[in-house]
């Protein structure tokens, strides 16, 4: 250990809220590779995604049986934030999983584990419900995207807001949700794809909705922006 109060570490710690998503996500994933493998599970094994996605994922019907029988039951409104942690395969849970350290890092260094909590849960469940009334078909909405486009909103402010206070051009700051939108279309028009950009782009627009009042002083300065146009 170092006794010197100056010394600072070459990399910086990531946030304690990051940290638990990153290892939830690990550990879910490691399961489910495991029994797809037949490591572990047996012979159901091989169908423990199958079944999470059907337990844990969220599709317009959840919704549908939510609003109109007013079912509220933990297994149906759980769904809303457990989906993030369930992916369709190894790959697809690795580039999250990636994605949610870096962009965490970055949001939670500005805003702080319970604040980044609430941009990663909040844009998990707006980006499941406008999922739900906008989505054409049944298919469901599983896996962590959503959630870190809300994590690319914020990242998207506070980068647009210290432009701004350098005087450089503000509208660099949307150059990474803007890549990562045309190459989720290049890659649906490739392969195909559903309907999660749906979620994402709600996510997304989310999180840079809800960091204007999260960010440090964002609060007093919507309350000052009010009270001068009342």
């Amino acid at each position: 250990m170092h006794s010197d109060p100056d010394f600072e570490p070459p990399v910086n710690p990531l946030p304690p809220a990051i940290i638990v998503l990153a290892l939830i996500m690990v550990v879910v994933e490691g399961a489910l590779s495991l029994a797809a493998a037949g490591i572990i599970g047996g012979p159901t094994g091989i169908g423990w995604r199958i079944g999470a996605l059907q337990d844990y994922g969220i599709s317009p019907l959840v919704l549908e049986v939510i609003t109109t029988r007013g079912d509220y039951g933990r297994d149906l409104v759980q769904r809303f934030v457990t989906y993030p942690f369930v992916h369709g395969d190894f790959t697809h849970a690795l580039f999250a999983i990636a994605l949610l350290l870096a962009l965490g890092k970055f949001v939670g260094d500005a805003f702080g584990s319970i604040k980044t909590l609430v941009v990663f849960f909040g844009g998990s469940i707006f980006g499941a419900v406008i999922f739900c009334l906008l989505a054409r078909d049944s298919s469901p909405l599983f896996g962590a995207y959503p959630a870190i486009f809300a994590l690319i909103g914020s990242y998207t402010y506070i980068l647009w807001l210290r432009l701004g206070q350098t005087g450089q051009n503000q509208l660099t700051a949307f150059r990474l949700i803007g890549f990562l939108l045309g190459l989720q279309l290049v890659f649906g028009l490739l392969f195909g794809g559903g309907q999660s950009w749906i979620a994402e782009l709600a996510g997304f627009v989310f999180g840079f909705a809800v960091a204007t009042i999260l960010v440090p002083g964002g609060w007093g300065a919507l309350v000052a922006r009010l009270r001068q146009r009342g």
